[in-house]
C-alpha cells in the first residue's frame, strides 16, 4: 500500500514532539485524531512505529528508521518551498535569452547590466542567433525568451512587438550630402550604397521603402554585418541605411553623419518571442517587462 503523506506528516510531528498530545497541539488537531491517523499508518505499513508509554511515546526500531526518512523528506519539502518562493521573488532562478544581431549587439547590453543589478541571484545566459535559429532552439526548450527583428510565423511561438526600430541614412561626416542639411530620397539614391547581404531582413526593408517611391540604388558593396557597413561608409565607399541604435555612438563622436531625408522614413517592428501556451517564469517576465519598458522610452523619444 502506498505511503500516505498525510499520515507521515502526523508521525513526523509525533516523533519530533515526543508525545501525541504535543504533536496535536503543534498541528492544531485533536489528540484522538492524531492517535487514529498514527494507528492507520502502522496498519498500512504492518508494523509498530511507537510504543505508547504512560508519559509520551518511544519510537521502535522501525519508527526510528521511518522518522529519519520523514525528517529528510520534510526538510527537502521545506527547502523546495523556500527555493520556489525565492524564484517567484527573483532571488534565484535561470534565464536564457537569444537575440538577433542588431538587438543583441546594440540594444541588450545595457539591459543585461540593469537586469543583473536588479536580480543578482538569477543566472543569465544570452546568445546572438539569426531568427531561424532562435525559432529552432526555442522549440527545443533551450531558451526562455527570444528577441527578433522579424515576426516568426509558428504556431508554437508567440510573437509580440516590443518596440519599433528607426533606420537612418548615413554618410562620412565630410560627405557633400551631410553638409546640405535636408535632402530628398532621390538625391540619396543617386549615391552608391553599401548594403547588407541578399536575404537580410534589413536590406529587404530598405528596398521595399525605396521601391514604394519608385527608387532603386546602385550597390557598391554588400556586407554581412552592420559593423562592416559602418566602417565601409566611414572609408567613403558609399552611403547606407542602418539602425539608429547601431550608429548612435558613432554619430555622437563624429565618425558618421546621419543624413536628414525629408521624404523617407524607414521603420521596422522588433518582436519578443515566447513559447506559446508555456509557463513564463518570473525571471523571464521581469526581463520582458524591462525590454518592453525600453521600447516605451524609445517610442516617447521619437514622438518628441
Amino acid at each position: 500500500m502506498p505511503l500516505n503523506f498525510g499520515h507521515l506528516e502526523i508521525f513526523h510531528a509525533v516523533a519530533e514532539a515526543g508525545s501525541v498530545s504535543r504533536a496535536a497541539e503543534r498541528l492544531m488537531v485533536s489528540q484522538p485524531g492524531v492517535s487514529k491517523q498514527l494507528k492507520q499508518l502502522e496498519e498500512s505499513l504492518q508494523t509498530v512505529l511507537v510504543d505508547r508509554l504512560p508519559r509520551g511515546i518511544r519510537l521502535t526500531a522501525a519508527g526510528e528508521a521511518l522518522a529519519d526518512y520523514a525528517r529528510r523528506i520534510f526538510s527537502l519539502a521545506g527547502e523546495a518551498e523556500r527555493v520556489m518562493g525565492e524564484m517567484a521573488g527573483l532571488r534565484r532562478g535561470r534565464l536564457a535569452v537569444a537575440a538577433t544581431t542588431t538587438i543583441g549587439v546594440y540594444l541588450l547590453p545595457p539591459i543585461l547590466v540593469r537586469y543583473r543589478r536588479a536580480y543578482p541571484g538569477v543566472e543569465m545566459r544570452m546568445e546572438v542567433q539569426p531568427t531561424g535559429s532562435i525559432q529552432r532552439i526555442m522549440k527545443m526548450g533551450r531558451i526562455d525568451v527570444g528577441l527578433a527583428e522579424s515576426v516568426v510565423e509558428d504556431e508554437a511561438i508567440e510573437s509580440r512587438v516590443f518596440m519599433r526600430d528607426r533606420l537612418f541614412p548615413i554618410a562620412p561626416p565630410g560627405h557633400r550630402l551631410a553638409k546640405k542639411g535636408e535632402i530628398s530620397a532621390e538625391e540619396l539614391c543617386a549615391e552608391p550604397f553599401v548594403v547588407r547581404e541578399v536575404g537580410s531582413g534589413g536590406r529587404s526593408l530598405v528596398e521595399e521603402a525605396l521601391g514604394a517611391r519608385g527608387l532603386g540604388v546602385e550597390v557598391a558593396m554588400s556586407l554581412g554585418s552592420t559593423e562592416a557597413i559602418k566602417h565601409a561608409v566611414m572609408e567613403g565607399v558609399g552611403v547606407a541605411i542602418v539602425s539608429g541604435l547601431a550608429i548612435a555612438a558613432d554619430v555622437r563622436i563624429g565618425r558618421l553623419a546621419r543624413l536628414k531625408v525629408k521624404d523617407l522614413v524607414v521603420e521596422r517592428p522588433w518582436y519578443v518571442l515566447t513559447p506559446r501556451g508555456a509557463h513564463v517564469s518570473a525571471a523571464a517576465r521581469a526581463f520582458i517587462e524591462m525590454v518592453g519598458g525600453l521600447g516605451r522610452v524609445e517610442g516617447r523619444k521619437r514622438a518628441r
